[in-house]
């Protein structure tokens, strides 16, 4: 009955069949992307089918079909939507991609279909010029995106001209537990979901070449696009390994590589060293902050180490994006890296303290971590620091206390000071001014664009 409500409204024929309802998932799951699901079927009959008279001048019966499928595959459960209308008109793609800025026509003579189809997904993007009541609703594709994403899952889409179009949604059966391999990277343990990973290779230097600026493997006939994993997460102390071609300064010849699978695409990631599979319990990303980029999530190792689950989907975006920097330009970087602002960062919370610090990092910060107000302190005596970013509720020494305690000293008081903290009232607000800080951001309206622009400003 909703497809064809739906379908009546357009003056359209669609019979709406579901299959796998017998499929079972995480509760969560299942009510996050009920409404993403919806929409989805309702572009699928503003957009993608045609109206009775269309169809039969083309050959087809005159009422369309839209199928939900769902089915589970090892630890993933699939979800598709898939109708046999007029399917994707790649040429509207391109002309509203270059239209919107998301690309140049250059970039899309880089890209395969599938990458051209999943422009659509991007934020703002349509291809009509008025909104219709069904698929409009002020949201687009891009919010289905954002749910998969948010979800820890992907979307492929697969479209053939006059035949018609499929959505693919690939997400964990559980939200709480992953299968996940741990690679060392620069020192740091990462995990990468299992279920995105195909094989694991050694690569020597003589097996990278170059495809229009893109370091590149061949593997069973197959161009494969590589790239270091230090490099797409930018971590700090990987300027030794901006480019691949630096791989004949390692001891070794040969450098382990993950080959991983995102929809149809392969991509290769160059990791230190391979070192366990491992099921762990995922701690989502705090609600407090914007979702991190190539991050899903994070886990506690048996060690007590944080370590970051990483976004394969993320991964592969970034890896499209990414331009090895050559030597001239890792010189640059080491002189910027030197003058880099040093901020004190302190928080009780493992998990807020982890990812703020990626944050902060990410926005060209070195970030040095304390674990409450005491320990805050005595890190603030040993090397220079700009700014101190600190929670107001800790053990042994709380965030006001930290502040006042800060300026008693002559030469830190021009020191900046930010007090994040779910203590809203007025009367706290007026401590912290009192006790020193610069500034005063409440848990409630926090964002990483906000924290970063006060920081800014201050330093």
């Amino acid at each position: 009955p909703y497809g064809k409500d739906l379908a009546r409204q357009q003056s359209k024929e669609v019979e709406l069949i579901i299959e796998g309802g017998e499929t079972t998932a995480d509760k969560r799951i299942l009510e996050e992307i009920k409404d993403p699901l919806m929409h989805m079927v309702r572009n699928a009959i503003d957009h993608g089918i045609e109206t009775p008279t269309e169809r039969e001048k083309l050959g087809k019966s005159a009422a369309a079909t839209i199928w939900l499928r769902g089915y589970q595959r090892t630890n993933t459960i699939v979800i598709e939507v898939v109708d046999d209308g007029r399917g994707l008109d790649i040429e509207k793609i391109k002309q509203t991609a270059v239209q919107r800025g998301l690309c140049t026509n250059e970039e899309l003579e880089l890209m395969t279909p599938r990458q051209i189809h999943a422009l659509i997904l991007a934020p703002g993007f349509s291809t009509r010029t008025f909104i219709t009541e069904i698929s409009g609703r002020g949201i687009g594709l891009d919010v289905l995106r954002t749910k998969v994403e948010q979800l820890n899952g992907n979307i492929e889409i697969e479209s053939t001209p006059g035949l018609g179009s499929t959505f693919r949604l690939q997400l964990r059966t559980t939200l709480s537990t992953a299968n996940v391999l741990l690679v060392d990277v620069q020192g740091i343990i990462h995990g990468l979901p299992i279920e995105f990973v195909e094989t694991t290779l050694l690569v020597s230097r003589e097996q990278i070449f170059t495809i229009e600026g893109r370091e590149t493997i061949a593997l069973d006939g197959q161009a494969i696009a590589v790239a270091n994993l230090a490099d797409l997460l930018e971590l700090s102390n990987s300027i030794a390994y901006t480019s691949i071609a630096t791989v004949n300064q390692q001891k070794s010849d040969l450098r382990p590589c993950i080959l991983l699978k995102v929809a149809d695409e392969q991509f290769g990631l160059f990791i230190d060293d391979l070192l366990d599979t491992q099921e762990v319990v995922i701690k989502p990303q705090s609600k407090l902050l914007k979702r991190v980029r190539n991050v899903s999530g994070a886990t506690i190792l048996g060690t007590g180490e944080v370590c970051m689950i990483l976004n394969p989907p993320d991964l592969l975006t970034s890896l499209q994006s990414y331009q090895p920097t050559t030597s001239t330009v890792s010189t640059k970087r080491r002189e910027i890296v030197e003058s880099t602002p040093v901020i004190l960062l302190v928080d009780d919370s493992i998990t807020v303290r982890t990812q703020e610090k990626r944050i902060l990092e990410r926005a060209g910060y070195e970030v040095v971590t304390a674990v409450d107000g005491l320990d805050g302190y005595h890190k603030l005596n040993t090397r220079h620091f700009d700014a101190v970013i600190s929670d107001v509720e800790m053990p042994n020494l709380d965030g006001f206390s930290l502040t006042a305690r800060i300026r008693q000293h002559q030469e830190y008081n021009e020191l900046p000071i930010i007090l994040v903290t779910s203590l809203a009232s007025d009367e706290h607000k007026k401590k912290g001014a009192e006790a020193g800080a610069n500034a005063y951001i409440t848990k409630g309206n926090f964002n990483q664009t906000f924290l970063i622009e006060t920081l800014q400003r201050l330093v």
